[in-house]
C-alpha cells in the first residue's frame, strides 16, 4: 500500500496502523465491485467482437479426427530425457504443425481488411488463454515455425503466465494472423470456434482420448483428437480448408520433423 494514499490520524497527521488496517478493509470491500466491472466490460468487448464476426465474416467450418498415438509416443520418449521443467506438452506439437501447415495453405494465415485479404508472410498464432477472473483473451506468440519445440514451448510458459498477470504487451493483442484454441483440458471432444476479426481462420483442438480405429484391418484402441477449422468463405472454400486439415495430420504423424526451428 502507498502510504501517501493513507489519510493519517495520528499526531500532527501521522499514519498510524489503524488507519492502515481501515483503508485496507476499505480496499477490500471495494475489490469484488471491481472484479465484476472489469469481466463485465470484457465479456461486453468480446461480445462485440463475436457479434462483428457472425455478422461480417461467412463462416464454414471442417474437422478431422487426428491419429495422436505416435507424436504422443515420441513425446513421452523425448521427455523422459529431460528434467521436469523442460518438459513438452503436446501443446507445443501442435502449435508448432498448424505453423507448417498454413505454409501450404497460405490464405488461412492473415487479415481481411478494406474489403481486401492480406496473407501474412509468418505464422504469429494467436493462443486462446481463459483468464481465472473470467472471460477470455487471445495474443500472439510469434513467428511459431521459426522456433524449435522447446523455444516454442518457452513462450507458450511465459504467454499464460504474463496474461494472467496482467503484463501483456500491446502488439501481442494486435498481432495475430490465425487463433488457436485448445480445449482438451477442458474434457471438450470438438470446439467450433468463431473467428477474431480481421483473421479468417481459427483452428480447435478437442481432448486427447482413445477411441475405436481400424488398423490392418482389425479394431484396436487409438489416441486421437478432433482437429476443427472455422475458416471465412471470402478468402478460401471448403476444398483449401480440407488440405490444410490433411497437411496438419500428417505433420503431427511425423514428430520429429516438428523438433527443429524453420526458417525457409
Amino acid at each position: 500500500m502507498d502510504l501517501r494514499s493513507v489519510s493519517g490520524t495520528g499526531p500532527q497527521g501521522a499514519v498510524t496502523r489503524g488507519d492502515v488496517e481501515l483503508a485496507t478493509a476499505q480496499l477490500a470491500s471495494a475489490a469484488p465491485s471491481a472484479r465484476v466491472d472489469r469481466v463485465s466490460d470484457m465479456r461486453r468487448t468480446i461480445a462485440a467482437a463475436m457479434s462483428r464476426s457472425k455478422r461480417e465474416i461467412p463462416h464454414y467450418y471442417l474437422s478431422e479426427t487426428v491419429p495422436m498415438r505416435t507424436a504422443l509416443t515420441w513425446l513421452s520418449e523425448a521427455n523422459s530425457q529431460r528434467p521436469v521443467t523442460s518438459r513438452l506438452l503436446p501443446a507445443a506439437l501442435l502449435l508448432k504443425a498448424v505453423a507448417l501447415a498454413i505454409r501450404e495453405v497460405p490464405e488461412f494465415n492473415g487479415v481481411f481488411q478494406d474489403g481486401a485479404f492480406r496473407s501474412s508472410a509468418v505464422a504469429h498464432i494467436g493462443v486462446a488463454i481463459s483468464l481465472r477472473q473470467g472471460g477470455l483473451v487471445a495474443p500472439a506468440l510469434r513467428d511459431v515455425a521459426s522456433k524449435d519445440l522447446d523455444t516454442v514451448m518457452r513462450d507458450l510458459a511465459d504467454l499464460v503466465k504474463r496474461c494472467r498477470a496482467g503484463s501483456l504487451r500491446s502488439s501481442e493483442m494486435s498481432d495475430p494472423t490465425i487463433t488457436v484454441t485448445n480445449l482438451g483440458d477442458q474434457g471438450v471432444e470438438t470446439v467450433f470456434g468463431v473467428i477474431y476479426p480481421p483473421q479468417v481462420a481459427l483452428v480447435g483442438f478437442g481432448r486427447i482420448a482413445e477411441r475405436p480405429w481400424i488398423e490392418d484391418g482389425k479394431v484396436t484402441a487409438m489416441a486421437a483428437l478432433t482437429a476443427s477449422l472455422s475458416a471465412d468463405h471470402r478468402v478460401s472454400d471448403g476444398h483449401r480448408g480440407a488440405r490444410f486439415l490433411a497437411e496438419l495430420r500428417e505433420l503431427l504423424q511425423r514428430p520429429q520433423d516438428l523438433l527443429g526451428a524453420r526458417n525457409e
